[in-house]
């Protein structure tokens, strides 16, 4: 009896995940108001993934967040990730250990 109250804590607790993970995906305008409407970001750039989806980076040098947008040719977009402290490279970062460019 403890084993199954333990088991359906445990899936309760990853539910609200998994429902902020289905809601993160609206129309590409309506995610793109509300990033430059209530987090101040800006389009920093992109490209394509494949031929059915488009990664985008969004931030906000004032805010400080960021945000990565993956839009699809139905015109939907989801929030695949989103964080703080956004720091530009600057043009004499060099590229980390391990890491080609």
């Amino acid at each position: 009896m403890q084993r199954i109250l333990i088991s359906l804590t445990l899936v309760a607790a990853f539910l609200p995940t998994t429902i902020q993970a289905q809601t993160a995906c609206a129309q590409r305008e309506m995610v793109v108001e509300k990033l430059e409407g209530r987090y101040g970001e800006v389009f920093a750039g992109g490209g394509l993934q494949n031929s059915s989806s488009v990664f985008e980076v969004w931030f906000s040098e004032e805010k400080g967040t960021w945000t990565i947008l993956m839009t699809r040719p139905n015109g939907v977009s989801c929030i695949m990730a989103s964080g703080t402290n956004w720091r530009d490279a600057g043009p004499n970062l060099k590229t980390p250990a391990g890491i080609k460019s």
